[in-house]
């Protein structure tokens, strides 16, 4: 992926250059194309950053901004306040749940927070499938519309071309803007959904309400810059899509991870899960010899007993295999997933090497015997539950009779 950083690179000084050069055209810097360029861009990137509340931000401002109710009715769906007011109340409920998550036990806020991750999915694939080519083709509409009355060439694949009074060439910038478009939405997008999961995994509301935090002080310094100044809201947008782009591998890795942990847990998976004698699915804690932290693969057994993790980086390229070190290896079961535990003779103590999705709970025993594993233990929530019960007397394990 880096090999292409060249072209990223270039795509996005088109965006700034087109923009700086609207915003220089003199009298009306609000109305050049280049400034109706670097508005969309910041739409773009502010909607990809928290998909719902940017779908719905937009909506609103342009509802607002339309004066008759002619005018409102001829808006675009996301902009009907049949859309963006139950988005914003949707949205501030998902505040009101972080803003509690400090005082809240995890347990009883993991349910919301996965509701929330296939909120971010869906609302994620619904603005990319229709708002932001909704917004680019607008965006084209306005860029031509205002060359043609400032007589100012319009940008078109790299190319300064003098817009028709008979002639609509908006078509043609919306059929080049709308991948570039999407392209840019979908990495800035993984990225900002990479809270989401991190929301899912972390053991403390504190730092859930401080990650929802960054991720809407990032949207609104977009927002923002873009309101004051379109020319600085494209190249803060510009940072933020090169940043993302570096952080896309990570974060495409953690989407995956909590797509598979959302669905296990909604479908109530578990109850009708089958283990494999071979090749079952899951995912690192670690790096393991050259595949990262929760790359998602299969853990094979050859005649040797050696244990095998295959995966296919990106999960289409070509499949790669590393070994898992068998050293201490234990299951360890919790209450939402469980994972297996290894030795690390270093540090002298038992570390995390792999993450059972949810479906496995109730299925550790088995997978031990399938992978010849030493045994099973109690981790996270369910081993602090045990130590309550021990603690109390209640359903404490006996001492073995003698003699």
């Amino acid at each position: 992926m880096k090999r292409s950083m060249p072209l990223v690179l270039a795509l996005c000084s088109l965006f700034f250059m087109a923009a700086t050069a609207g915003a220089a055209e003199g009298k009306k810097p609000a109305k050049t194309p280049g400034v109706e360029l670097a508005t969309m861009a910041s739409q773009v990137t502010g909607i990809a950053i928290s998909p719902l509340l940017g779908v719905s931000g937009v909506g609103a401002y342009q509802w607002a901004k339309a004066g008759t109710p002619e005018e409102k009715a001829a808006l675009p769906w996301f902009a009907q306040i049949s859309f963006w007011l139950p988005g914003l109340l949707l949205v501030s409920l998902c505040a009101f749940k972080d803003t509690i998550a400090a005082v809240a036990p995890p347990g009883m806020k993991k349910p919301l927070d996965i509701a929330e991750t296939v909120e971010n999915k869906v609302s994620g694939l619904v603005a990319a499938g229709a708002v932001v080519p909704s917004l680019v083709a607008l965006g084209s509409k306005l860029i031509t519309q205002t060359a043609a009355l400032d007589h100012a060439p319009v940008l078109v694949g790299g190319f300064g071309v003098l817009p028709l009074a008979a002639v609509d060439l908006s078509w043609l910038l919306t059929i080049l803007m709308v991948p570039l478009s999407v392209a840019v939405f979908a990495v800035v997008w993984v990225v900002g959904h990479a809270i989401n999961v991190l929301i899912l995994l972390s053991p403390w509301g504190g730092l859930d309400t401080a990650l929802k935090g960054i991720r809407t002080g990032v949207l609104s310094l977009v927002a923002a810059t873009a309101y004051i100044d379109p020319v600085v809201g494209a190249t803060l947008s510009v940072a933020v899509v090169i940043l993302a782009y570096f952080m896309a591998g990570w974060a495409f890795r953690l989407m995956v991870f909590g797509s598979v942990f959302s669905w296990d847990f909604f479908t109530f998976r578990r109850h009708r899960f089958k283990l494999l004698a071979d090749g079952n699915k899951l995912f690192t804690a670690r790096d393991l010899g050259g595949a990262p932290l929760r790359t998602y693969g299969r853990l094979h057994q050859d005649a040797d007993g050696r244990l095998l993790f295959r995966f296919r980086p990106w999960l289409v390229l070509p499949e790669r295999a590393v070994e898992v070190p068998r050293d201490g290896l234990v299951v360890g079961k919790g209450i939402f997933y469980s994972e297996v535990l290894g030795f690390e003779k270093g540090a002298d103590k038992n570390t995390t090497l792999l993450l059972l999705p949810p479906r496995y709970v109730g299925h550790e025993e088995l997978f031990a015997r399938t992978y010849r594993i030493n045994g099973t233990c109690d981790v996270g929530l369910r081993r602090a539950w045990s130590w309550l019960r021990e603690a109390f007397g209640f359903g404490g394990s006996k001492a073995p009779a003698t003699a």
